[in-house]
C-alpha cells in the first residue's frame, strides 16, 4: 500500500502556481539580497562626484540624474522587499525633500552588517533587537551631534553658506550659484514661523548658460499676450477661471428671423453686450485681463480698443498661485469685480529669453508672496537635473524653519555616529556589543561612497577623518579633492540639516528592522490577462519591435 505525500501547505488553500518561501535561507537573505541589487545601482551615483544614470522609463521618457528619489520613481520594481526600500525612500521624499539616497544606502548596509551575524549564529529577532536598542541611544544623545545653529535666515550670504553641502551633492561644477538663487528666492517668500515650498517656482527656459539664470520677484510665464498690449506698469488685474469669450448656453436654442434687419439687430445687441462688459473693466480702472481660457475674437477686438492687456494661463495651479500672488479670487464668469477682488502688480510685460517669450508679473522690493527661479542652460536635460538640485535646496531651507540646527556634511556627522555606537560597544559585555559594531560599520559606508566615487582609497580617507576628529575633536568630512587632507566642515560651511539627516536615519533602521521580521514570502499566482508594459517593445539599438 503506497503512502500519499501531503502537499505543502499553500497547495491546500491557493490557487496552482501560488509560490510561498520560508526560512532565513529563502526568505531572509534573499530579501536582503535584492534590496543590495537595488542599493548597487545608487551607491555609483552617492555624493558630489557621484555619476549619473541615464533612465528610460516605462513610456520612453529619459532622465539623466544622480537623483536616487528620480531613479527610483522611474524604475518598475518588482521584488516585494525591494518595494519596501522604494516606500521608505517616498516617505523620505514626501516630507523632507532630501535624504533619500542616504536612506536606502545607509538601509541596506544595516542589512549586510544583519548577514554578517546571522552567520556568527545570531538569530533575526536578535539583530532586530540590536538596532532597534542602540538606535534609541543614538536618536536620544542626536541633539549632541549638531555643530551649528542657522540663526540668519534673512541673510542671502548666511543662507547660501547653509544650503551649499545639499545642492554641491547634486550639482558640484554650479552649485555655489544655484545655491544663490536658492538662498534669495527664499528670503524674498520666507513668512515666519510658516514656510510654504509651492511659494517658490522654477521655470525652465532652454537657451544660454547657467550663469545667465536669475531670481524675479513674481510670477514668469512661458506664453505671448493676447492682446497688443505688452507692457503695463502699476497694473489692476482682472482674474478669471473661465474664458473670456461669449457664453454658451446648455441648451441647444433656435432664434427664428425674418428679414436682414432682424439679423443685424441680432448681431448689434451681442456687440454692444461685450463692448459693455470690457468698458466697464476699463472704467473701473482694470487694465490687465487674466483668463483660464481662450480669448474669443469680439472680446479682443474690445480689449485692444479700450488699451487692456490680455493673459491666457492654461494651468489652474498657475492660476491658483497669481491669485495669491495678487490678493485677489479668480471670478467664476465674466463681470466687473469689485475693488477688494481686484489684483494690483507693479509691473506685467512681455519679454524674450533665447527666442522664447515670457511674460512676468513682477513686484517691487525685496520682499514678496511669489518668487520665481529662471534657470537657463544649454539642454532641457541639464535643466531637468539642475531643478532636482534647487528642489533640495528649497526642502532643506523648509526643514531650517521648522529646526535651524546643522550637523556637519562631507560625511561628517555619519562618522560622528560611527564613532559614537563604537564607544558604546566596548562597553558592552554581551553579545549586543556584535550588534554594535556592525551598526556602527553601517554608518562609515556612507563615506565610503563619497571618497571612492571621487576616485580616492575610501579605507585610507576613512582612517584619515577618525584620526583628525578624535585627535581634534573637531567636524571633519570628506575632502573629495584631496583625500591626504582633512575637511573641516565649519570651515567650509558643508552643512546638512539636522531634521532631515535625523529623518533620513530614522526611515532606514525602520525600514532595515522591517525587512529583517519577514519570515515568509507567500505570492499567489499572478493575475491572467496581456501585459500593458509588453505591448510595445524597443530594443537599445532603437528598433521598434512592435507586438510580439
Amino acid at each position: 500500500m503506497a503512502l500519499s505525500v501531503p502537499q505543502g501547505f499553500h497547495s491546500r488553500f491557493m490557487k496552482d502556481g501560488a509560490q510561498a518561501f520560508k526560512g532565513v535561507d529563502e526568505a531572509v537573505l534573499r530579501n536582503i539580497e535584492a534590496c543590495n541589487e537595488l542599493a548597487n545601482q545608487l551607491k555609483t551615483a552617492h555624493g558630489p562626484a557621484g555619476m549619473m544614470k541615464l533612465i528610460v522609463n516605462d513610456i520612453g521618457k529619459e532622465f539623466i540624474t544622480a537623483d536616487a528619489a528620480t531613479i527610483l520613481k522611474n524604475l518598475d520594481i518588482r521584488h516585494p522587499a525591494a518595494k519596501l526600500l522604494v516606500m521608505a525612500a517616498d516617505a523620505v521624499d514626501s516630507t523632507t525633500g532630501d535624504g533619500v539616497n542616504t536612506t536606502i544606502l545607509l538601509t541596506c548596509a544595516l542589512l549586510d552588517g544583519a548577514v554578517e551575524l546571522i552567520n556568527m549564529g545570531l538569530k533575526p529577532v536578535e539583530v532586530v533587537e540590536g538596532y532597534l536598542a542602540t538606535y534609541a541611544k543614538v536618536e536620544k544623545d542626536f541633539p549632541n551631534f549638531s555643530i551649528a545653529n542657522a540663526d540668519d535666515l534673512t541673510n542671502k550670504e548666511s543662507v547660501k553658506n547653509y544650503l551649499r553641502a545639499a545642492v554641491l551633492s547634486k550639482n558640484l561644477s554650479h552649485g555655489n550659484l544655484i545655491a544663490g538663487l536658492i538662498a534669495e528666492a527664499c528670503i524674498q517668500v520666507n513668512r515666519l514661523p510658516y514656510f510654504n515650498v509651492d511659494n517658490i517656482r522654477i521655470v525652465k527656459v532652454p537657451g544660454g548658460s547657467i550663469r545667465d539664470s536669475l531670481v524675479i520677484n513674481g510670477m514668469v510665464f512661458s506664453r505671448v499676450a493676447e492682446t497688443d498690449k505688452r507692457s503695463v506698469t502699476n497694473a489692476k488685474v482682472a482674474l478669471f477661471a473661465c474664458a473670456f469669450d461669449i457664453t454658451q448656453t446648455e441648451t441647444k436654442g433656435t432664434v427664428l428671423m425674418s428679414n436682414a434687419n432682424e439679423l443685424m439687430e441680432f448681431s448689434s445687441n451681442e456687440e454692444k453686450e461685450v463692448e459693455r462688459q470690457v468698458k466697464d473693466l476699463s472704467d473701473n480702472g482694470i487694465n490687465i485681463v487674466v483668463a483660464a481660457g481662450k480669448f474669443g475674437d469680439l472680446y479682443l477686438h474690445y480689449l485692444n480698443k479700450y488699451g487692456i492687456m490680455g493673459v491666457r494661463l492654461v494651468s489652474k495651479f498657475d492660476l491658483r498661485r497669481l491669485c495669491r500672488m495678487l490678493g485677489a479670487p479668480a471670478q467664476a464668469n465674466i463681470c466687473t469685480p469689485s475693488l477688494d477682488h481686484v489684483g494690483i502688480c507693479d509691473k506685467v510685460a512681455q519679454s524674450e529669453l533665447s527666442g522664447q517669450p515670457i511674460i512676468t508679473f513682477s513686484r517691487e522690493g525685496a520682499s514678496g508672496s511669489i518668487a520665481s527661479i529662471v534657470l537657463r542652460g544649454p539642454t532641457t536635460s541639464l535643466l531637468m537635473d539642475i531643478e532636482r538640485a534647487v528642489d533640495d535646496g528649497i526642502n532643506t531651507f523648509k526643514a531650517l524653519t521648522r529646526d535651524n540646527r546643522l550637523v556637519g556634511g562631507a560625511g561628517a556627522i555619519e562618522l560622528q555616529i560611527a564613532r559614537y555606537v563604537t564607544y558604546l560597544s566596548t562597553k558592552n559585555t554581551t553579545s549586543q556589543r556584535f550588534v554594535q559594531k556592525l551598526f556602527s560599520k553601517a554608518f562609515e559606508e556612507i563615506p565610503k561612497y563619497i571618497a571612492a566615487n571621487a576616485g580616492h582609497d575610501a579605507l585610507a580617507a576613512l582612517s584619515l577623518i577618525f584620526t583628525e576628529q578624535k585627535a581634534s575633536n573637531k567636524s571633519v568630512g570628506i575632502n573629495i579633492f584631496d583625500a591626504n587632507k582633512p575637511l573641516d566642515v565649519m570651515e567650509e560651511n558643508l552643512f546638512d540639516s539636522y531634521l532631515i539627516k535625523k529623518r533620513a536615519i530614522e526611515v532606514a533602521v525602520d525600514a532595515a528592522v522591517q525587512i529583517l521580521r519577514v519570515d515568509q514570502i507567500i505570492m499567489a499566482k499572478p493575475a491572467g490577462g496581456p501585459n500593458p508594459n509588453a505591448a510595445r517593445q524597443v530594443d537599445p539599438e532603437g528598433n521598434d519591435d512592435g507586438m510580439a
